[in-house]
């Protein structure tokens, strides 16, 4: 059984990352894969994701410079009720990018090639971060497919203040112990991690990828439950209210003195609450 240890990255910018076994090889440790890995063919990338338990389909999504591991604490506890689809998003974790280039818009249609390869046509879904901004793409490119969605430390556009921590975003500002880290995670080598900083730094200057109008958001059709820390460096709460005010039945759960991600100090309520929200249990009320 592997171990994870949380490492909170508040000073690099780099929100939370989960290290895992060290194996020697970096192409090597790109084909050693658990039992529940697979690679799939998709828009030009091999997209490496896991499936755990059985069920209706959940899909999780994880944040910037992170991999599917980020769920893992998630894991036990969600597969007892849900087949987990949990995908590396493009050019993380053991995923590639030979363009060396990322939209989130791009992202959300690696995901659905992802989902129609598994012959998965409608699924309930949670994004941490850009997983949140990927499936807003894919909430509102394709409505219908999207039954219910959970949106963690999310945005609708960048905001200033996101934009100035982006500007700060460099590798040249990590330690020798965060590229270790990163390396645990991102399998492909240094030039696979520079490349994502670099694509992370360059979001400061992104105005038409992240870009959603209220108007917009009113066409989701997902029940969606918000997700957002009041502290949070990023994202400020309004945007979070924006949203819960533009996308039909939506919730919203600011949760207090939060500066990244809830759902980690939080573990047991979020779970509980997640699990509710998507049987549907509030709706019954």
């Amino acid at each position: 059984m592997q171990k994870y240890t949380f490492i909170k990255w508040h000073e690099r910018f780099i929100p939370l990352v989960f290290t895992t076994l060290l194996i020697l090889g970096v192409e090597a440790k790109a084909q050693q894969i658990p039992p529940e890995g697979h690679f799939a063919s998709v828009n030009g990338i091999e997209m490496y994701y896991e499936i755990h338990g059985q069920g209706s389909p959940l899909v999780l999504l994880h944040g910037f410079t992170h991999s599917g591991q980020d769920w893992q604490p998630f894991i036990a506890d969600l597969a007892k009720q849900y087949r987990l689809i949990i995908p590396d998003l493009r050019g993380h974790g053991r995923s590639t990018n030979p363009t060396n280039q990322f939209t989130h818009r791009q992202s959300a249609l690696d995901v659905f090639a992802l989902l129609d390869q598994l012959k998965i046509d409608r699924f309930k879904a949670m994004g941490i971060r850009t997983g949140g901004m990927t499936l807003t793409h894919m909430a509102t490119q394709q409505p219908a497919r999207v039954e219910a969605m959970i949106l963690i430390g999310s945005t609708i556009y960048y905001p200033e203040q996101a934009r100035a921590i982006l500007r700060g975003v460099s590798v040249e500002k990590m330690s020798p112990q965060d590229w270790e880290a990163l390396r645990q995670i991102h399998k492909r080598g240094d030039d696979q991690i520079r490349a994502l900083f670099t694509q992370f730094h360059n979001f400061k200057d992104s105005y038409d990828d992240m870009n959603f109008t209220p108007p917009y958001l009113t066409t989701i059709k997902a029940k969606t439950f918000i997700i957002q820390g009041d502290r949070d460096r990023f994202f400020p709460v309004s945007i979070a209210v924006e949203m819960y005010r533009s996308i039909p039945n939506a919730y919203l759960w600011i949760v207090p003195n939060e500066e990244n991600f809830p759902i980690l100090t939080k573990k047991e309520i979020f779970t509980q609450a997640a699990l509710e929200f998507l049987r549907g249990d509030w709706e019954k009320k």
